[in-house]
């Protein structure tokens, strides 16, 4: 489908739940195209699974050049047991790793928001949780996930070794600090900066440039250096200590799944990969729900479409510039959960579990009584 505008968005569906999911994002789409000042060119592709059987390939070139042509890419699953003996390199999960290096998605932003109606729904008590609004920034194409040398090797002895090298220079430090930090002055106004210091050097090289930055270009931003593990600790003991997080790769990864957990459910969680700011005020960035393409309901209409309806809120926030429209998506969701609605991840007792559509159409009948 095609509407005219200039917001030229390109959803790729994928696989598993993910055409599912997308299916109520293009829905709210649909809404806000017809009700909003924002119109949208709103096109797809094929990625992951789907585009392998459709051209032999996880990542297509067509679909890379309709992602690098648009404004934003909104993404809803990849993968599946029916192609994990495929050789590495065509595995559905590479497209995701493909659009990241090629479009230079180096910002990986994780909110871990807890919606009132929800709060006990994770395994910490609701009144250390209630409220809990933080963001977490994860660098995502340096560290120990990229850096050489790497590999295994087998040593004269016989025994094998297996070596990872955490590398970082001062602009990719400073790059993904600036997303913090001009993140934060929209927030609470303040950055925990987290590595491991103590025992390593990149931490130390972290820890300085940060500071070194945020005294340049950021003093009205508070900042707090953190060690990773106390930092881990700190958020399941006090998560509202937290405003925005930024991190390095690898600890990013295990930090924004524990603030996963805060939540209750990966069903309610959205992200962000963000590229670098260009000339013209503009960045590649990619969106998509944190929870995986789930191959054991797909098809179903058990999956919870409120990740992927969030990530499209975070695009109209960090893409489009439409603060606005996210928050009425938003405050729309919330009030969904509020009337008592909920899919089966985040059913509670007491409740019927209602399906991926009828979430999508409630989250629309309440953005129409919000704009009415």
């Amino acid at each position: 489908m095609t509407m005219a505008s200039n917001r030229r968005v390109v959803l790729l569906a994928g696989d598993g739940i993910g055409p599912e999911v997308a299916n109520e994002a293009r829905r709210v789409v649909e809404w806000l195209d017809h009700r909003r000042s924002v119109g949208f060119d709103l096109s797809e592709a094929l990625i992951g699974g789907a585009a392998y059987e459709a051209t032999g390939h996880p990542l297509p070139d067509a679909t890379m050049e309709a992602a690098q042509g648009s404004d934003a890419v909104l993404l809803g699953a990849v993968g599946g047991p029916q192609w994990e003996a495929l050789d590495f390199s065509l595995r559905p999960e590479r497209a995701i790793l493909g659009l990241r290096k090629q479009l230079d998605l180096f910002a990986n932003l994780r909110p871990a928001k807890v919606f009132d109606a929800l709060s006990d729904a994770s395994s910490l008590k609701p009144e250390v949780l209630r409220g809990l609004d933080l963001m977490i920034i994860r660098e995502l194409t340096g560290g120990i996930y990229f850096g050489e040398p790497r590999g295994v090797e087998t040593l004269p002895d016989g025994t094998r070794r297996g070596v990872n090298t955490e590398v970082y220079t001062t602009p990719e430090i400073r790059r993904v600090g600036a997303v913090a930090f001009e993140l934060a002055r929209g927030r609470g106004g303040k950055v925990h900066s987290v590595e491991k210091a103590n025992v390593m050097e990149s931490g130390g090289l972290w820890r300085e440039e940060i500071q070194e930055l945020r005294d340049a270009d950021f003093a009205d931003v508070e900042l707090h250096h953190m060690y990773a593990d106390n930092c881990a600790m700190q958020l399941v003991r006090d998560p509202h200590q937290f405003d925005v997080v930024v991190t390095s790769n690898l600890f990013g990864d295990l930090l924004s799944d524990i603030s996963a957990q805060l939540t209750g459910s990966l069903g309610m969680l959205p992200s962000a990969s963000l590229g670098a700011l260009g000339s013209g005020g503009s960045r590649a960035a990619l969106y998509e729900p944190v929870h995986g393409s789930a191959p054991d309901i797909a098809g179903e209409g058990k999956a919870n479409p409120i990740a992927m309806v969030l990530s499209l809120a975070m695009l109209l926030r960090h893409s489009l510039e439409q603060d606005a429209d996210a928050e009425l998506i938003e405050r729309a969701v919330g009030n969904v959960l509020d009337s008592g609605l909920r899919t089966a991840d985040i059913l509670q007792p007491g409740l019927t579990p209602v399906s991926t559509g009828d979430m999508g159409r409630a989250i629309c009948a309440e953005l129409d009584r919000l704009a009415a």
